[in-house]
């Protein structure tokens, strides 16, 4: 068997890193590889000059582009023009710079934060570029559609054969526990943790606890990634069109807020009160992808969230004093 070369940028991320960890398991069963990584001290990939050189020198067969500038809220509306400025050059360069060095596959991974705000629940792959972005994060979801049209436009030009999946909202090992900037489920589980740790009878969360929520552990996105990338070209492009080819990758079940806070506080030993701040937003009340598209191709979500939660809290445990860092 030939064997592949394949680059996975953004290792070091939640995503990154599980594909890493499910290829090094391929690797490992016997399948013929080379496993190309870079920490960002050694490749800034905002650096053309950097990229293309090093694409250049390694020459991959594959390019799995899982690097990104990430947040939660606060840091998306802190930060916005450092969002849309790194995502862009990111993704410019890492698949300008592949399709240089003659690199003929390539994914790229991106996030269901691309569809409009108030899209059609579920939310289909057709939905993309139907209406007005949420504000709140408005310059990363433009960054990452700009990834999906790159990948499109190459391939129409070009012939490569570059493709897109947009994840829901993931969680899991390597996941950000930042007190301000992590997401919904990360920050809940080390609220609920350090109020048990500290003795708190009551955990006060923002809104009502209506809004509904759909997340995916960080493992089965991987698997799923590695799915649609292994798809045979007529295959994946049965089920998508020259300038609608991104795949919805999700779990295809959303749960309330309320729901998932005492699902955490379960999991993390919290016996105190949960009340809900109603005077605070509640921000979109529901956001779930349509997955429909990628069931019909073979895949659907294994981890149940019950059971990713309480695996999500061992990591929580184990990473406590790096995470402090």
């Amino acid at each position: 068997m030939e064997m592949q070369k394949i680059y996975i940028a953004g290792h070091r991320g939640m995503g990154g890193s599980a594909i890493l960890r499910r290829l090094q398991a391929r690797k490992a069963g016997g399948e013929a590889m080379k496993l190309i990584t870079r920490k960002h001290a050694e490749l800034d990939l905002a650096d053309q000059n950097a990229v293309r050189a090093f694409m250049q020198a390694e020459r991959p067969d594959t390019v799995i582009l899982a690097a990104a500038r990430v947040g939660g809220i606060h840091a998306n509306n802190t930060y916005p023009a450092d969002f849309i400025y790194e995502n862009l050059m990111i993704e410019c360069n890492v698949i300008h710079q592949a399709f240089a060095a003659g690199v003929g596959r390539l994914l790229q991974l991106g996030s269901s934060c691309i569809y409009p705000r108030q899209a059609p629940q579920p939310m289909g792959e057709d939905a993309l570029l139907t209406g007005t972005l949420e504000p709140t994060n408005e310059p990363y979801a433009i960054a990452k559609i700009a990834a999906i049209k790159l990948c499109e436009s190459y391939n129409r030009q070009h012939g490569t054969d570059y493709r897109s999946v947009m994840a829901t909202n993931l969680y899991g090992p390597g996941d950000n526990f930042h007190p301000e900037n992590s997401h919904v489920l990360p920050a809940l589980m080390r609220r609920f943790h350090e109020a048990r740790a500290a003795g708190r009878k009551e955990v006060v969360i923002w809104g009502t606890g209506k809004p509904r929520r759909e997340f995916l552990h960080v493992d089965d996105m991987a698997q799923a990634s590695l799915f649609v990338l292994d798809l045979p070209r007529e295959v994946y492009e049965t089920k998508t069109r020259p300038m609608l080819s991104q795949i919805n990758v999700g779990s295809g079940t959303d749960i309330a807020i309320a729901d998932l806070a005492r699902m955490v506080a379960d999991v993390t030993g919290f016996t105190g009160r949960i009340t809900f701040d109603a005077s605070r937003p509640d921000g979109t009340m529901r956001k779930l992808m349509d997955v429909s598209r990628l069931s019909e191709l073979g895949w659907r979500a294994r981890i149940p969230l019950a059971e990713g939660l309480k695996e999500a809290y061992r990591w929580f445990l184990d990473n406590q004093d790096d995470l402090r860092r």
